[in-house]
């Protein structure tokens, strides 16, 4: 199952988001209002709930710099990344899409596809707050 964030263009250089968004700690300031639980557990992974769903440990696993960053599932029983696609658009701005990219039986993608495609709409919209 892939889910795309629409492309947003935020008033940082290229560089810089890379760099907040390398940072773990600054994705709690992406999360949606209706956060349960918001957990910094190293330098690369944090656990993270929503209201009324599971808790979910994501963690650091690839950076690009300063053009990519992966996140993905510490457990193997929900298999999945999160991309953040950074292009620069200027020196002082630059758009940012999300990527969701999950291996889910069809009964598991058809429940989660509407949670996970606003998640990841809030997170990108929420990218002009860090």
């Amino acid at each position: 199952m892939n889910l795309e964030s629409t492309k947003v263009t935020v008033q940082k250089s290229a560089q810089e988001l890379f760099n907040l968004l390398s940072d773990v700690k600054n994705f709690e300031k992406l999360m949606p209002e209706n956060i349960a639980k918001f957990e910094v557990i190293g330098d690369d992974a944090f656990i993270f709930g929503l209201k009324g769903m599971p808790e979910i440990k994501l963690k650091m696993k690839e950076q690009v710099a300063p053009t990519k960053i992966v996140l993905g599932a510490a457990s193997d029983k929900l298999p999945f990344t999160l991309v953040a696609n950074i292009d620069a658009v200027s020196e002082t701005s630059s758009d940012v899409k999300l990527d969701f990219e999950g291996d889910f039986n069809p009964m598991m993608a058809m429940m989660i596809k509407g949670p996970i495609g606003k998640f990841i709409e809030t997170l990108a919209g929420n990218m002009n707050k860090l």
